[in-house]
């Protein structure tokens, strides 16, 4: 009888990974040297795929191609503190989001600035500091109620920067904060734009966002889902229409991108055995 029953569970495990809905959206495992991959972006100049790794690891970005093969690696002349995510502008520069802050207490939050000329010239790396503290946070950190001050992600519109917070607060985790400051050098104030919620649970936290080169689509990545607005105007991004693409398998998501308007690109942790890919999913 156990024998049967150890056959019937490994049976089942084994239809379990066989129809994970997420498996044919795979085009690449990505190698060992972005386990922790928490940024992704791809750029106009650059036929490449740009990644980076969060908190602990190298302050290295990384250029891969569409197999998931690194064929560029740019050392940073900046501590990794806790690179979050990847964005970049019209002109190709790309900007390293060094502003992850689970405790919500540091006062040392950056964006670092990386010029296009350096993807071509990897041997002289140009960056720019921009550094920033948001308008509303008075206490480091703030009660548990107001753990409101975490981020990874954002991205590149109309020369400024919009950040989206991720919430550390329990039965509110869905809820995100939207914070613009100019993309420049400097100290900067980030502003307060927007507040949206779309669910409650830990798996709801925003993870990465990005917007499409026309300004159109903006999408928002969590572990269980990825949500695309449109329709919207100027940047209040949650004015507009909403579709939501829910994951048939939790993975630690962290980075998402546009490929081109009807395709984003998302890639994954490697934790617990799962993860490690970068993933291509059509718009519908």
């Amino acid at each position: 009888m156990i024998a049967h029953m150890n056959k019937f569970l490994f049976s089942v495990i084994l239809l379990t990974a066989s129809c994970n809905p997420e498996s044919k959206n795979v085009i690449a495992d990505l190698p060992k040297t972005l386990n922790e991959v928490s940024g992704i972006e791809t750029v106009s100049n650059s036929s490449l795929i740009w990644m980076l790794n969060d908190s602990g690891n190298a302050s290295k970005i990384y250029g891969l191609n569409k197999k998931g093969k690194i064929i560029e690696t740019l050392k940073i002349d900046a501590k990794n503190r806790d690179w979050e995510d990847l964005t970049s502008d019209k002109k190709g520069n790309l900007y390293i989001g060094d502003f992850g802050n689970n405790t919500n207490e540091r006062k040392n939050l950056v964006i670092l600035k990386v010029h296009t000329a350096s993807l071509k010239n990897p041997k002289k790396i140009d960056i720019e500091r921009i550094s920033f503290k948001y308008s509303n946070q008075k206490k480091f950190p703030p009660k548990k109620k107001k753990l409101h001050f975490d981020c990874e992600a954002f991205f590149h519109y109309n020369d400024s920067l919009y950040l989206f917070t991720k919430s550390r607060v329990k039965n509110d985790f869905g809820k995100t904060h939207v914070y613009k400051i100019p993309a420049k050098k400097g100290d900067h104030v980030a502003e307060l734009v927007n507040t949206f919620s779309f669910c409650d649970d830990l798996h709801c936290w925003v993870t990465s966002a990005d917007i499409s080169d026309d300004g159109k689509q903006m999408v928002l990545l969590t572990q269980k889902s990825f949500l695309v607005f449109t329709n919207f105007k100027s940047d209040d991004f949650f004015s507009g229409t909403l579709k939501t693409y829910n994951f048939k398998n939790i993975s630690q998501k962290e980075s998402i991108c546009f490929k081109d308007k009807n395709t984003v690109y998302i890639a994954d942790e490697k934790a617990h055995g799962e993860g490690g890919n970068l993933y291509e999913f059509k718009l519908e």
